[in-house]
C-alpha cells in the first residue's frame, strides 16, 4: 500500500477485498448512529420487542455502537445472497411443512464469519495493524440501519433491508473498524406505493408502514417464543415451522432479483417442504443429526415439534390426525399441549369441509 492512501482509495480497495472474499455487495458507513435509531428505545418501550431481552439490555449500545467501540470510524457492511432459485412457500404441496429460506442449507453465521474473516486477514494485509470487530447477527450492532445509512439498501415496509440487486434476501456482516474510509451515501426508498408485504402478513405484524411489532410476527412466535404460543395468532401461521418468508415472497423486488446463492444455501435433503410425518417423527437424536449446523437447532426438539403441531392443525389433512395423537404423547408438555390444539383446530376444519360438501344440510 502506498504511504497514507485517501479515505475514497483505502475504500475502493477495502470494497475490492470484499467481493474478493466471497460477499455480493458492500458500502461503507461511518460510525455516526444513524438517525432511525433515536427510534429503538422507543420501540422497545412500547414492548415490541417482545421476550427478546438482549434488544432490552442492550438499547444503548445498539443504539450507538460507539458506546460499545468508542475507537471505531467506519462500518464495513457487506451483503451475501442467500436466496437460491426454488418454489416460494405459497407453491409448496399440500401435506408439507415450511421452513424458512435462509435455513435451508448451512448456518449462516458460521458462512458469513468465515468470510469475514478472510476479509479481516486481507485488509491486515493491506493495511497493517487496525482495530476491528466482526459480527454476524450475533453482536450489539443494529446491523440493517448500518446497511441503510451506508447504502446498501432501503427498508422495505416489513422493515427488511431492499436492494434492487439483491432483494431482500440476503446476509448483512459488519466489520467495524477504526480506518478511515469514505461513506457511501444512502439509497433512495423504493417500495413506492406498494403495499404487497403489509398486506400479506397473516398475523398482522406491521402496525404501519416501516414498523414491525415482532410479538406478532411469525419468525418470532415460531423462532424466540420458547414455550407456549399465543393461542390467538396460531391459527394464523400457517404451515410456517420455522421463520417466515411470507412478506418476502410477495415482494416484487425479490421476483426481480439479479444474483443466487452459493452452494451453502442450497437446500440439504427434506429441508425444502419437509413433510409433516417426518418432522412429526424426529426423536431427540434425529433432531440432533438432521440440523447440525443449520439455523433450525435454535428451536431444539421442543420448539420446532410445537410449531410443527400447530402447522399440522392449520394446513393438515385427515390423514395427519394420526401424528397430532402422537405428539400428544411426546414427553414435552410444550409439545403435548399445541399438539391437542392442532388436533382440535384440524378436527374443526375437517367438519367444517365436511358441512360444506353437496348432499350436506
Amino acid at each position: 500500500m502506498p504511504d497514507s492512501p485517501t479515505p475514497d482509495a483505502l475504500t475502493g480497495l477495502v470494497k475490492r477485498r470484499v467481493l474478493e472474499a466471497g460477499f455480493d455487495d458492500a458500502r461503507v458507513a461511518n460510525s455516526a448512529a444513524p438517525p432511525v435509531l433515536a427510534h429503538f428505545k422507543g420501540w422497545i418501550e412500547m414492548g415490541r420487542a417482545g421476550i427478546m431481552d438482549y434488544l432490552v439490555t442492550q438499547a444503548d449500545r445498539r443504539s450507538d455502537l460507539r458506546t460499545a467501540f468508542p475507537w471505531a470510524r467506519s462500518i464495513i457492511v457487506a451483503a451475501l445472497q442467500y436466496d437460491t432459485p426454488h418454489p416460494y412457500s405459497t407453491d409448496s404441496p399440500q401435506g408439507s411443512a415450511w421452513i424458512a429460506r435462509y435455513a435451508w442449507g448451512d448456518d449462516y453465521h458460521d458462512v458469513v464469519r468465515a468470510r469475514l474473516e478472510a476479509l479481516r486477514q486481507a485488509l491486515g494485509r493491506d493495511c497493517g495493524s487496525f482495530e476491528s470487530r466482526a459480527y454476524v447477527d450475533t453482536g450489539p450492532v443494529a446491523e440493517k440501519a448500518y446497511a441503510v445509512a451506508a447504502g446498501l439498501g432501503s427498508y422495505g415496509k416489513n422493515t427488511c433491508v431492499l436492494n434492487q440487486k439483491l432483494g431482500s434476501w440476503f446476509f448483512i456482516g459488519v466489520l467495524i473498524t477504526d480506518l478511515d474510509l469514505a461513506p457511501d451515501a444512502p439509497t433512495t426508498d423504493i417500495c413506492g406505493s406498494c403495499r404487497a408485504c403489509l398486506d400479506a402478513c397473516p398475523t398482522q405484524a406491521f402496525p404501519e408502514p416501516y414498523v414491525l411489532d415482532a410479538r406478532r410476527c411469525i419468525s418470532y412466535l415460531t423462532i424466540e417464543v420458547k414455550d407456549s404460543i399465543d393461542p390467538e395468532l396460531r391459527g394464523s401461521m400457517g404451515r410456517q415451522v420455522f421463520g417466515c418468508d411470507i412478506c418476502q415472497d410477495v415482494c416484487p423486488w425479490n421476483r426481480k432479483r439479479l444474483v443466487s446463492g452459493g452452494e451453502p444455501f442450497e437446500p440439504r435433503a427434506h429441508n425444502l417442504a419437509p413433510s409433516f410425518e417426518e418432522l412429526a417423527s424426529l426423536t431427540p437424536d434425529a433432531f440432533q443429526a438432521r440440523f447440525r449446523k443449520n439455523p433450525i437447532k435454535r428451536t431444539k426438539r421442543r420448539g420446532l415439534l410445537r410449531n410443527v403441531a400447530v402447522a399440522i392443525g392449520n394446513a393438515g389433512s385427515r390423514e395427519h390426525l394420526v401424528l397430532l395423537d402422537g405428539l400428544m404423547e411426546d414427553e414435552d408438555p410444550v409439545v403435548r399441549e399445541h399438539a391437542a390444539w392442532g388436533r382440535d383446530r384440524l378436527r374443526a376444519r375437517l367438519a367444517h369441509e365436511d358441512s360444506l360438501r353437496p348432499g350436506r344440510v
